[in-house]
């Protein structure tokens, strides 16, 4: 299964149902919600960024906008980690080290995934099982994986037609969600559909282009605001937040909201 344009088109008519491509899971009623975590395992297109990086901002930089205050965002993300270095690195460990039952792990990679260096992850052999390993740590602690499809790239054929980057990843991700039963937000799809309707001209007030910079994998604040407020909306209508856990989801959010702290030495 692949991004049509077709397919493209009926995301973005359907927001935001179209963003819970997995069916919807109730928790009880009676489940305690407040003081819980949303950590963020990903690469650089929804890490935090820091003063030297400004304009660029990663997606999760704008997810607590759209949360209620009793929720925390823990932004776990790295520019430039695959599913596999993120690992390697330890990262994923450390957030199991700390994760509690019912916060959720929202886990986002395959840009660095399809790199040919040592990041790089087989479609359907690696990648998926190693996406497996961040479902599975989450689950046995009790909290709950949300796999989130890549974020695309601004890609325009030459009839101004939004295009599909990521080859077989976002479909390897789709897959594990149906097989495992993973609540899936099927990013990939709804931005593809946004910068269909965005243009080549428009989208590049939502990725990092500047006078001297032309990005166009990473956000600048307006971008990462849609991409969060996106988010939100699939989490929400996966039956993954209530509607008491989210706020702003119909709100202009300004853009100096954004902050970038100072770069580490």
């Amino acid at each position: 299964m692949t991004v049509s344009r077709r397919h493209a088109a009926a995301a973005l008519a359907a927001i935001p149902i179209a963003l819970a491509a997995a069916p919807a899971t109730a928790h009880a009623g009676d489940r305690h919600r407040s003081g819980r975590t949303v950590y963020l395992a990903g690469d650089s297109t929804c890490a935090q960024k820091c003063a030297d990086e400004k304009p660029e901002t990663g997606w999760g930089m704008a997810l607590p906008f759209f949360l209620a205050d009793s929720l925390t965002v823990d932004n776990r993300a790295v520019n430039g980690r695959s599913s596999r270095s993120f690992i390697e690195e330890g990262r994923l460990q450390a957030i199991l080290d700390v994760i509690k039952p019912d916060d959720w792990l929202l886990i986002q990679f395959g840009h660095n995934d399809e790199k040919t260096d040592d990041r790089h992850t087989d479609p359907w052999t690696t990648y998926p099982q190693t996406l497996m390993q961040y479902v599975t740590g989450a689950r046995q602690r009790g909290a709950r994986p949300v796999l989130v499809t890549s974020v695309e790239r601004r890609s325009f054929d030459a009839d101004g037609n939004a295009k599909p980057t990521h080859a077989e990843y976002p479909d390897s991700v789709r897959n594990l969600a149906q097989q495992e039963s993973v609540p899936l937000v099927d990013a990939q799809a709804i931005t593809i559909a946004l910068w269909q309707k965005l243009g080549p001209e428009g989208t590049k007030d939502y990725f990092n282009w500047t006078g001297t910079t032309q990005d166009n994998t990473h956000f600048q604040p307006t971008g990462a605001i849609a991409v969060a407020r996106l988010t939100t909306r699939g989490l929400l209508y996966a039956g993954e937040l209530r509607e008491h856990d989210v706020r702003r989801l119909d709100e202009e959010i300004p853009t100096d909201w954004i902050t970038w702290p100072p770069c580490s030495s």
